[in-house]
């Protein structure tokens, strides 16, 4: 039987394509793996499950995160970052660990070698916050040794002013090294601070270095106060540096202005014996006192013994104020005593200056001064008679062109009779100077100056009345006559002017008009 070779065979049918792999059985350690290689910040568990993606944004992330961070400063990684990018890591740790439960890893082909990897992968961020951390460190030394520069170069400025212009300055540079000293005690500018010390004390004192000991006392006191804001492993030595420097500085500046006539002195003084009783600076007060004492005494026999007696009434108040203290007040006290008393004697040379300079009112005031305080002096006699022709030189300045002498009588009869109403002194200078007063007449009146008075008036000429008198005796010459009522009523005393000579009888009459007048 012969067939159809071209006849039909049996049909085949294809079996159909699979679903999908098979599912890959869940494996915990791959998804530890995948989540540790994720920590590392690079994504690296995600590049062995092939999600290219997310790879990408976990390097993205980390790009940002260095852009931050680097170059490393003092100030570190902000801290919103920081937290944001552990965050991140965390939740990719979370969803790569979730990826990698039932994902076969691209390589290698075994978890536990992929978590070792990942495990020693962790060094490198670990490492790189250690370098880094190491970078801030020097970050933090770098800022802090700007810090100090900046302080440095605050003190060498300000070295260049006066202190009173420069202290601010010097107080922010000082708060700069303490803050240093005490927020940074082992930091390299900590440890630079006490040599920094020695130069802003010696900067501060430069005023004493070169013998400009009034500017130095500033400076010096607030060095003084330096120890207050510092530590002493900071200053050493220096606690006590300005002591003997501001002793002598006080001392120097006391003297000089002691011998220029600076009342300042006293105060300077003051504080040498105040802060430093014990020290040789303080010891030589006294004498410096004493000698003062005696150059303004010595200026009493001078060329302006007022001057002098000034000095010496000035030295005696502030001495007396200096010698309050405890230190030296008994030596001190002693040469208070002495200025006063060669004040009060000084006072007669300065009236006789002042007569002769033709200071009649302050000549009679120094001399009536002189005459209250040392009425047993050797020269009160003098000064008295030198006060009577001062006020009547202030109204005859020719009388005082002459300094009365203690001379006393003459061979001249003077009666002086009082033809007033009112009680008078009578003061008269010449050869010979002194004063009288008469009692009031007691029936006379005051003359009208328009109508009684005429060229045939004579006062003292009524024998009706009996005028007080008094009779003295003067030398030949010309005296100065001044009358006066004890009461003072006259603004202008009467004057009159006689020439004495030999053989002759005088009357001065003493009488009253709207002013006192007096005749010859």
């Amino acid at each position: 039987m012969s067939g159809n070779p071209y006849a039909p065979g049996p049909e085949f049918a294809a079996p159909p394509m699979p679903p999908g792999p098979p599912p890959v059985a869940p494996d915990g350690a791959r998804a530890v793996a995948v989540a540790v290689l994720n920590l590392s910040g690079l994504g690296l568990g995600y590049a062995l499950l092939r999600r290219w993606l997310a790879t990408a944004v976990c390097w993205a992330v980390t790009a940002v995160l260095l852009f931050v961070a680097l170059p490393a400063d003092a100030d570190g990684v902000p801290v919103v970052a920081l937290v944001l990018y552990l965050a991140f890591l965390a939740l990719a740790a979370v969803h790569g660990a979730a990826g990698g439960l039932r994902r076969p890893l691209a390589w290698p082909g075994r978890a536990p070698v992929a978590l070792v990897l990942g495990l020693a992968l962790l060094l490198v961020p670990a490492g790189a916050v250690v370098l880094y951390d190491d970078a801030r460190e020097e970050a933090v030394e770098q800022m802090l040794l700007d810090r100090l520069e900046r302080a440095d170069r605050l003190v060498a400025a300000a070295g260049k002013q006066d202190f009173a212009d420069a202290e601010p300055d010097y107080r922010r540079a000082l708060a700069v090294y303490r803050g240093l000293s005490d927020d940074h005690p082992g930091s390299r500018a900590a440890q630079r601070v006490p040599a920094r010390m020695k130069t802003y004390y010696t900067t501060v004192a430069a005023p004493y270095a070169d013998d400009q000991y009034c500017a130095a006392v500033e400076p010096l006191e607030f060095l003084r106060t330096v120890p207050d804001r510092m530590a002493d492993e900071d200053l050493g030595a220096l606690r006590t540096w300005p002591d003997d420097r501001l002793a002598t500085s006080l001392y120097e500046c006391a003297s000089a202005k002691l011998a220029g006539g600076d009342g300042g002195w006293a105060a300077e003084f003051g504080k040498l014996l105040g802060a430093f009783p014990d020290s040789e600076q303080a010891g030589k007060v006294d004498s410096a006192v004493g000698s003062a004492v005696d150059g303004a005494a010595r200026g009493v026999k001078g060329d302006d013994p007022c001057a002098a007696v000034e000095e010496l009434r000035a030295l005696g108040t502030q001495i007396s104020g200096l010698a309050g203290g405890d230190a030296g007040a008994e030596g001190l006290a002693a040469h208070a005593d002495r200025a006063e008393a060669r004040a009060g004697t000084g006072a007669y040379a300065c009236g006789v200056d002042q007569y002769r300079d033709g200071e009649f009112t302050a000549a009679q005031e120094t001399m009536n001064a002189f005459v209250a305080d040392h009425g047993d002096h050797r020269d009160s006699a003098r000064a008295r008679k030198i006060a009577i022709a001062a006020e009547i030189a202030q109204t005859v300045p020719e009388a005082g062109k002459r300094l009365p002498t203690t001379a006393s009588g003459g061979s001249i009869s003077v009666t002086v009779k009082n033809d007033s109403p009112d009680a008078i002194r009578v003061l008269y200078t010449g050869p010979v100077t002194g004063s009288l007063t008469l009692p009031a007449c007691g029936n006379c009146k005051s003359y009208d100056l328009g109508s009684t008075l005429g060229p045939a008036f004579e006062p003292c000429s009524d024998s009706g009345k009996s005028y007080p008198q008094k009779t003295i005796t003067l030398p030949p010459g010309t005296t100065y006559f001044l009358h006066k009522p004890q009461s003072g009523g006259v603004s202008t005393p009467a004057s009159d002017t006689a020439k004495l000579e030999p053989g002759y009888v005088y009357t001065e009459c003493a009488y009253e008009t709207k002013a006192l007048g007096s005749g010859i």
